[in-house]
């Protein structure tokens, strides 16, 4: 790459990207003691959930992990971000919610990675909600389903690395069954005015979770997405959410990128979609945070 000029902002960030992505490349990311299973949950819509559950996968798959992202957001946005077909008739996580199939009936194969999988919403899961009312063991379906997945590719000596679960906006029985399947949170936290608001109920839930249905769950992640460095407002929304979660919340923000907002239009993952750009590279430190993190604490 031919000298930069560093004297201008533009120059400068090229440059600090330039760096970022040659560490990264030479960088390998530990795979973790046993399966991580996080689910990806706020209430609150448009902080960048779906967004960050999609490349957080790309991103470790990309550094040789095996990853599966389970789709249980009825909008498939995740599936979508993914390449992977989720139209009317395709099976996925309802027929496994509602019907009683197995994942490896229905988990795809990303077209970006060999080695990172999905397993689709599709509209169906619009009335899932409705029919696990009356389902037995309503709570527990994607925690035995995804149990008996991941026993079985260890079985056949293909662990899992990572699973990701893309919740809807919401708190209904969707996420309770992720909540439920999972060992860890991650809560993506928009920079913005109220983005603690509505926080305090999903901590709510995951206590209950806790108390009732899942001691092993806790909230291992927090990441501060949509950081705009040139505003105050973004400054002290992420000193205020360091504050409450000073533990829990990664060092590397991601920021406001046009780019990550394109990469699902084309099926793909901002990781795949233009993998040197300033938001591709905050996800893979954001992912590698989370991979050392695992480390440590497992």
């Amino acid at each position: 790459m031919p000298l930069m000029d560093e004297s201008t902002p533009l120059g400068a960030q090229i440059a600090r990207d330039h760096r970022r992505a040659e560490r990264l490349a030479s960088t390998s990311f530990p795979p973790p003691l046993q399966t991580r299973i996080l689910t990806v949950a706020n209430q609150k819509g448009g902080v960048g959930k779906t967004t960050t559950t999609v490349n957080i996968a790309a991103a470790l798959a990309t550094h040789g992990l095996e990853v599966l992202v389970v789709d249980i957001d009825p909008q498939g946005n995740a599936s979508t971000a993914l390449g992977i077909d989720h139209s009317v008739g395709v099976d996925g996580i309802y027929e496994v919610l509602i019907n009683d199939y197995a994942i490896s009936d229905v988990v795809a194969q990303s077209p970006e990675f060999d080695n990172l999988l999905c397993v689709p919403a599709t509209i169906d899961l619009a009335g899932a909600e409705i029919e696990l009312v009356s389902k037995v063991a309503r709570e527990m379906r994607l925690h035995r389903a995804l149990t008996a997945f991941l026993e079985e590719r260890e079985a056949a000596g293909s662990r899992v690395d990572y699973v990701l679960i893309d919740c809807p906006p919401s708190l209904g029985l969707l996420t309770v069954n992720a909540f439920v399947a999972a060992r860890e949170v991650f809560i993506p936290i928009q920079c913005e005015y109220y983005a603690l608001e509505g926080v305090s109920q999903l901590l709510k839930s995951i206590q209950m979770i806790q108390q009732h249905l899942n001691p092993e769950l806790w909230i291992s992640t927090v990441l501060l997405t949509m950081y705009d460095g040139r505003t105050r407002l973004s400054a002290q929304v992420a000193d205020e959410v360091r504050t409450h979660f000073a533990d829990q919340v990664l060092e590397t923000v991601i920021p406001r990128s046009v780019r990550i907002s394109e990469a699902p239009s084309y099926g793909k993952t901002v990781v795949t979609y233009e993998p040197n750009s300033s938001g591709a590279l905050s996800y893979r430190e954001a992912a590698e945070e989370i991979s050392l993190r695992g480390i440590r604490n497992g």
